[in-house]
């Protein structure tokens, strides 16, 4: 009688203390996996990592851009992860409606941006690099969208056209172009993104000023 009421005890010491034990280990689990969540917020990461559903055409990693001449050794989009969190929900309201997000540009490296001053050191064209800019912050992207068939909607103008025409404010054009900028501009507002007014293609993630400027260089494959 004893041995049993000894055993007994034993047994539920054992299972209070392994209820205990996994009790810790999962508050240990979640207290870490917070902490990650927080931390992996504002780390660079590629998009291409996360998401197949952009188009991605990044210009200065070819000649095809206003400066004539390729800034990026590869085509390889970064972006912080609350930046790209934000852009994927976006791209999913615009495929809702039958488009999709295409990329021109997003992370842009301190050096990159040096370059590029020192081509046009103009700050109505390009960002003073003493300052830097969103680019260079990873919360900046240049965007268009596409139909289902690959085609660029009619912005009114090229991406990167340094001209009234390109401003949010010029309504000197069809009535087809403004829809399609609205469309653009109020989708990309509505997922915590600004505009900026002379670029119809240039959004920032709303608080990202705040980021610090990077400069480190992804590796080409």
């Amino acid at each position: 009688m004893n041995i049993r009421f000894i055993y007994c005890i034993i047994m539920t010491i054992l299972v209070w203390s392994c209820k205990t034990q996994n009790v810790v280990v999962k508050k240990t689990f979640f207290e870490n996996n917070q902490s990650s969540l927080t931390q992996n917020d504002t780390t660079f990461v590629n998009l291409s990592d996360y998401s197949n559903e952009f188009i991605l055409d990044l210009k200065y990693a070819t000649d095809d851009n206003f400066l004539k001449s390729k800034m990026y050794e590869c085509g390889t989009c970064f972006l912080r992860l609350k930046t790209l969190n934000n852009l994927i929900e976006a791209n999913k309201e615009f495929k809702k409606k039958g488009y999709k997000i295409k990329l021109f540009d997003c992370y842009r490296p301190l050096q990159v941006q040096r370059k590029m001053w020192a081509l046009v050191p103009n700050p109505e064209y390009v960002a003073n690099p003493t300052k830097g800019s969103i680019h260079n912050r990873g919360g900046a992207v240049d965007i268009t969208l596409v139909d289902e068939a690959g085609n660029e909607l009619d912005m009114g103008s090229a991406f990167d056209f340094f001209g009234a025409a390109s401003s949010h404010f010029y309504k000197e054009l069809p009535k087809e172009v403004l829809k399609n900028r609205q469309l653009l501009k109020k989708i990309m507002l509505r997922h915590n993104f600004e505009s900026f007014d002379s670029e119809w293609w240039h959004y920032n993630l709303k608080g990202s000023r705040k980021d610090k400027i990077s400069n480190f260089v992804w590796e080409c494959h």
